[in-house]
């Protein structure tokens, strides 16, 4: 396979998924770049893995090309697993993530337990093929306040208590190696290159 559509528009995502992929020689397109526009998917799943699945084979079926999708959130646990599955859409998809963060901030500030984690599920789609999907957690804990300039969505409210910075502050390339979609595209590479070692 030498390039994948990737069902995201999030220049944040893309530029972490294409520096993982273009190690194992593989051209990393945006849905705009093939399409033109980004397509409006309903996403009904109850899990991230059922939006990322119903994400792949939405534009992969439009594009008949290997469509790549992710859906990701934040779970906090003092939210109950909130904001999961919505966090695009938590407070409305135009409120800015600055006001989503403090949002978050305050609601957990006097509660005690602060540990929350990224989740990413990711569907590979293929033409004629079975979609494989491929999961990753990161773990950590919401931060008291809002840092950092690396990452983008909730990064910079989400306290890595090992590193003693949040995951806005680290490099890319360290967030790559410990992020959930840095785990789960491992998971993914792993499968490919199996995959490519039995043919």
């Amino acid at each position: 396979m030498k390039e994948i559509v990737v069902a995201t528009t999030n220049k944040g995502k893309l530029k972490e998924i294409s520096a993982m992929l273009e190690k194992l020689g593989i051209e990393v397109k945006s849905i705009k770049d093939v399409l033109g526009y980004n397509p409006d998917i309903e996403e009904t799943g109850t899990t991230f893995t059922e939006n990322a699945v119903i994400k792949a084979e939405t534009v992969m079926n439009m594009i008949h090309m290997p469509t790549l999708a992710d859906d990701s959130g934040l779970e906090v646990d003092a939210l109950d697993k909130q904001p999961g599955i919505y966090s695009s859409r938590f407070m409305g998809e135009d409120t800015s993530y600055d006001i989503k963060n403090q949002w978050i901030i305050d609601a957990v500030k006097d509660k005690e337990d602060k540990t929350a984690r990224f989740v990413c599920a990711m569907a590979l789609a293929i033409p004629d093929e079975e979609t494989k999907t491929f999961l990753g957690t990161f773990e950590g804990e919401i931060n008291d306040c809002i840092d950092g300039e690396n990452g983008f969505g909730y990064d910079p409210i989400f306290y890595l208590p090992e590193y003693g910075v949040t995951s806005a502050e680290i490099p890319i390339e360290k967030k790559n190696e410990i992020s959930h979609r840095g785990k789960a595209l491992e998971a993914m590479k792993k499968a490919l290159k199996e995959e490519e070692a039995g043919k």
